[in-house]
């Protein structure tokens, strides 16, 4: 293997890798071997026609595609290694010479790590997020508490008000013809919750429990089934019931049906305590935020757009996972939308480039600052670990070798080099 490097502006390298024609030789006859029982070649019974007579009969480039793949597998981890580039990319492979009896030739574009110019890093002024629990967070607690301690009562002495939960049958026509997707049965409808077309609750304000009338609607411009879009409708609505939801009194009796104290007052100072420790949580979760950001903005760094690949790949995942738990396959959501995978993974684009971003200026503060994992720190965060699943921490160890000690070792790193910029910042 004959290795060229040459570096690239942004951040990127080209590797140029010559696999001598003796080896590329060897990896088409793998290919032969590997793919021999696919060719039917007449005269011969299936798999068993000789290399020769496979690649008379087809072409050699027949085998190319699986040698190049052989040959890429072999040579590139080498290749990348000799190179002596901080390589933080899955190669961009491109063929530029493939033959038999000669080299092959391939590229590998890749990124290198960045450089990282740091900016203003300690003693930065930040805006401290609110720490303090006011009234109105009481009251809402409380409200909250109150709505799940509700109930549903029918109401059949008067006409749907808004927030009623109502009870609809409903079938939907454009120019007279029913569409898919327009029916409904016993479909249950909170009014005021905006969960369907803009306009349908609002028609049904004012109607009793037996009603049968008309709603008129035009899907939005933007409505996930392109064929509805901008349509005016109508849904024949039959209105089968209404229910209200009825408030427990905030009283000292309520207080002692949701919690262990008697008096209304002692539950409200117990929920200020409640409040005020998950605010403060919030709030350091935001300061911290807040602060990586801006030291995040203050340096200077150029991301190629290599790096984000599979930062991208997790995002698109992850969001792949939630449509998923929703009921809905990705494929299924990007036809129903007319959206293309280019264009979820454009959106994710940003976010994958703040986190690299923020990664990348942290570790070169680890660097400037000279901030290590020790040891004792490793230890202590594998037996929180072993007590927190109820394990042994030898066992524990076990799960955490090479690679994951690896990466524990870097969290540990990042976690140190965040209460650095914590403690060196101005809340203010």
């Amino acid at each position: 293997m004959n290795l060229q490097v040459e570096n690239l502006e942004k951040n990127l390298a080209k590797l140029t890798v010559t696999v001598e024609a003796s080896e590329f030789n060897n990896a088409i006859k793998e290919s032969f071997n590997k793919n021999k029982s696919r060719f039917n070649i007449p005269g011969f019974r299936k798999g068993k026609a000789t290399q020769a007579m496979v690649e008379k009969y087809f072409g050699v480039g027949v085998l190319f595609e699986d040698a190049v793949n052989i040959s890429i597998e072999k040579t590139y981890p080498e290749a990348a290694k000799e190179s002596k580039l901080e390589i933080v990319s899955r190669p961009d492979i491109a063929v530029t010479k493939v033959n038999k009896d000669e080299d092959l030739v391939y590229v590998a574009t890749v990124a290198v790590y960045p450089e990282v110019k740091l900016g203003e890093y300690k003693g930065v002024v930040v805006k401290k997020a609110d720490e303090e629990v006011s009234e109105a967070d009481i009251e809402n607690a409380l409200k909250s508490e109150q709505s799940r301690n509700s109930r549903l009562i029918t109401v059949d002495d008067r006409a749907v008000e808004n927030g009623d939960e109502t009870v609809i049958d409903f079938d939907g026509y454009i120019d007279g013809v029913r569409f898919d997707g327009g029916k409904g049965e016993e479909y249950t409808l909170v009014i005021g919750s905006n969960t369907f077309i803009a306009g349908f609750e609002e028609q049904i304000l004012g109607h009793n429990i037996g009603d049968e009338f008309d709603v008129n609607v035009t899907f939005p411009e933007n409505y996930n089934v392109k064929a509805l879009a901008n349509k005016p409708a109508t849904f024949k609505v039959k209105l089968k019931d209404v229910k209200t939801r009825q408030l427990p009194e905030l009283n000292d009796e309520f207080a002692s049906e949701v919690s262990e104290f008697e008096t209304l007052d002692e539950y409200k100072a117990d929920l200020k305590v409640k409040l005020k420790a998950e605010k403060e949580r919030r709030a350091k979760a935001e300061n911290e935020n807040a602060l990586i950001s801006l030291i995040s903005s203050n340096a200077e760094v150029d991301i190629p757009d290599l790096m984000l690949e599979p930062h991208i790949d997790q995002l698109v995942n992850d969001y792949a996972r939630r449509m998923e738990s929703q009921g809905i396959p990705l494929d299924q959501f990007l036809e129903y939308t007319g959206t293309t995978m280019e264009q979820i993974r454009e959106q994710m684009k940003p976010q994958a480039y703040e986190r690299v971003r923020t990664r990348l200026v942290l570790e070169a503060i680890v660097k400037a600052e000279d901030i290590k994992a020790e040891e004792s720190e490793v230890e202590a965060e594998l037996k929180k670990m072993a007590e927190n699943y109820k394990m042994e921490v030898d066992k524990v160890k076990e799960y955490f070798k090479d690679e994951a000690l690896e990466r524990l070792k870097e969290d540990i790193t990042i976690q140190k080099v965040l209460d650095l910029l914590v403690s060196n910042a101005k809340f203010e």
